[in-house]
């Protein structure tokens, strides 16, 4: 027979009237332990047993569909100020509407933190694309393009109209590049960094406060920078550990920065200067990406992140076999 049978009606009652003082009228356990004549450490006792037993339930009403414990759990294995994880009902779906769904995710917490005096940087990523769509309300602040455009991509997936749009809702100034991601050589590159509205918005990245940027692999479709590479380049990058791609900045497993003849060739935030962002949220998701996710984590770089269930299921598996320091 269970506690909550065995408990006569009048205790009950007791019990559901003290929990409704604490619970609902949000009263302080010394405060009902006067009421009812009992010590607080019974009233504690009786709390606890009403969660236990059934008598008391509480459901969290969420503006966002997230999975609190699952995020609690990574945001503790790594180390993260915020985790943000999709919860599994809303990660069943497709990649595309996956993708604006994490979009939505995004959406909602920049409109959350975002402030008067922040500098937002974007990432060209199909992801910040969808977060751009998503967006309903922001302050006036400037809106900085992190890099450059993969050729080849649909207009309406391109960072350019992303900044602009984002920068729109706000009604703060935009910043973008209008260049390619990738360049032929470094001559190039340093030609292009010094045009006018390019080095304009290279001069905005010392002034970041926050980014929003994308985790990719170092895989087929799972890069723009790799799909955007030869194949000759791809397999030479990977030979040198490449696992992770954020804004055109490469990491191994292990989280470093990788240093390979591709940072002269992408016209895109430094390094350094991505690092040195107070608040970077990484939108990281979808099963092949984990290892990805996991390495870019362990950089030290990202503070927010924001994925998928089955995602975080992989993470959390992978930080237990290797712990990040």
């Amino acid at each position: 027979m269970s506690a909550r049978r065995r408990r006569l009606p009048t205790d009950t009652i007791t019990a559901a009237s003290i929990a409704h003082r604490y619970f609902v009228e949000g009263r302080a356990k010394l405060e009902i332990a006067a009421e009812f004549g009992v010590s607080r450490f019974k009233v504690a006792r009786i709390l606890a047993a009403a969660q236990e037993t059934g008598l008391v339930t509480i459901d969290f009403d969420l503006p966002v569909p997230v999975d609190l414990p699952l995020s609690a759990e990574i945001r503790a294995a790594y180390g993260l100020r915020r985790v943000l994880v999709l919860n599994r009902a809303q990660t069943k779906a497709e990649r595309t509407e996956l993708r604006r769904r994490i979009g939505a995710l995004a959406a909602a917490l920049l409109a959350e933190i975002a402030t008067p005096d922040d500098v937002i940087g974007l990432a060209w990523a199909r992801s910040v694309n969808a977060m751009s769509e998503a967006v309903r309300t922001l302050p006036k602040c400037p809106i900085v393009q992190l890099c450059g455009v993969q050729a080849g991509m649909d207009m309406r997936d391109r960072s350019v109209e992303t900044v602009g749009r984002v920068a729109a809702v706000g009604g703060g100034d935009a910043y973008p590049i209008y260049g390619p991601l990738v360049l032929p050589d470094r001559r190039t590159n340093d030609i292009l960094r010094k045009q006018p509205g390019i080095a304009e918005t290279f001069e905005q990245f010392q002034h970041l406060t926050k980014a929003v940027v994308s985790i990719g692999a170092w895989l087929p479709g799972e890069s723009t920078v790799y799909d955007a590479l030869s194949p000759a380049e791809r397999e030479a990058i990977g030979e040198r550990g490449a696992a992770a791609e954020v804004a055109a900045r490469l990491f191994d497993a292990d989280g470093n920065a990788l240093s390979t003849g591709l940072a002269h060739h992408v016209l895109a935030i430094p390094h350094d200067q991505l690092r040195r962002v107070p608040e970077v949220i990484a939108l990281g998701y979808t099963t092949p990406k984990a290892k990805a996710i996991d390495a870019v984590l362990r950089s030290g770089i990202v503070t927010t992140l924001i994925t998928d269930a089955e995602s975080a299921d992989l993470l959390l598996d992978l930080a237990k076999q290797r712990p990040p320091r």
